[in-house]
């Protein structure tokens, strides 16, 4: 793999994926929310052939940095009929062959950033040298194994029992500060939405290798893949970098979360917080947590109106 140029002087940088216009909204906020909370790490949107002329208009506009990217799709995967999302996932493990920079925080573009979180830039893991063969091979949060929402194509194991964020519940201060032990639990599974990478080509082909070879037994794409090759060789981050937001619901990981330590919001699963506003902006929905991205999507707007960003729906 060839040297390729950065789009951005910055040796490290946060990254997001963008496929389509669905989530330019949650992006730019995103971007807005990392600003707010005064990173000193440019957000990079990594952006497929499929991403259409206004949404690269939306990023010009305000400044984002943008880098094209292969869609990355295994030749023999799995049917993702019930959930289609897990197609784009794939290309979520680019981050791994950005080897331009030095450090990738990659994040999903329907997260919130509530506080600075520029240490995980400078966290320890293998260097690119190790090739993949060290303990610290890159850093994630763990998945949320409890199915709250009790989807009947999820692993039968997937229960509140084996969750990693279960085994903290006696211990919630600790939980603010120290990612689960991946042992401690059954599954040991990874949460793709945010992972700390010191991009290796080495790494990279060895992801790749494995997504051929055994993408049709994956049933959660990256994170599958990820959580399989190294097992026991990535580095847990407390839940407050990628607080999933089932997490704060009451019957799943309540007593762990806080409000006030929380960093960087993950809104997964539909609805997403952008579904929940009428047609002036308003919050129409019922999650507290949702209303913290209404409230800080319109704040952006009030600073773009302000900056002479033209209004464009986004």
């Amino acid at each position: 793999m060839g040297e390729r140029k950065r789009v951005t002087a910055s040796k490290k940088v946060w990254t997001t994926l963008i496929t389509n216009t669905n989530y330019v909204s949650g992006l730019l906020t995103l971007d807005s929310s990392l600003k707010k909370h005064g990173s000193k790490y440019p957000l990079v949107a990594l952006y497929t052939d499929a991403f259409p002329a206004e949404g690269h208009a939306a990023l010009e506009a305000r400044g984002i940095p943008k880098q094209r990217i292969e869609y990355l799709l295994p030749k023999a995967g799995k049917d993702y009929s019930n959930d289609p999302r897990f197609y784009d996932c794939w290309s979520k493990l680019t981050p791994f062959s950005l080897v331009e920079y030095e450090r990738v925080v990659q994040l999903d573009s329907d997260m919130l950033v509530l506080r600075n979180m520029d240490e995980l830039m400078d966290m320890e893991l293998d260097p690119p040298s190790l090739e993949g063969k060290g303990k610290k091979v890159f850093a994630a949060g763990h998945a949320c194994v409890c199915n709250p929402l009790k989807k009947p194509h999820y692993p039968k194991d997937w229960i509140q029992e084996n969750c990693a964020f279960t085994s903290q519940h006696d211990t919630p201060e600790i939980a603010q500060t120290t990612g689960a032990d991946p042992s401690v639990g059954p599954l040991g599974f990874m949460n793709g939405g945010l992972q700390v990478v010191n991009p290796s080509t080495a790494v990279y082909n060895q992801i790749v290798a494995h997504m051929e070879a055994d993408a049709v037994n994956m049933d959660f794409a990256d994170q599958s893949l990820l959580s399989d090759l190294y097992k026991g060789r990535w580095v847990p981050l407390p839940y407050i970098y990628n607080a999933l937001k089932t997490l704060r619901w009451e019957d799943v990981h309540r007593p762990i979360w806080r409000d006030d330590r929380v960093k960087n919001v993950h809104y997964i699963l539909a609805p997403k917080p952008w579904d929940e506003m009428d047609g002036e902006g308003r919050f129409i929905g019922t999650d507290p947590s949702h209303r913290w991205w209404v409230d800080a999507n319109n704040e952006r707007l009030v600073l773009e109106k302000e900056k002479g960003v033209k209004v464009d729906g986004f």
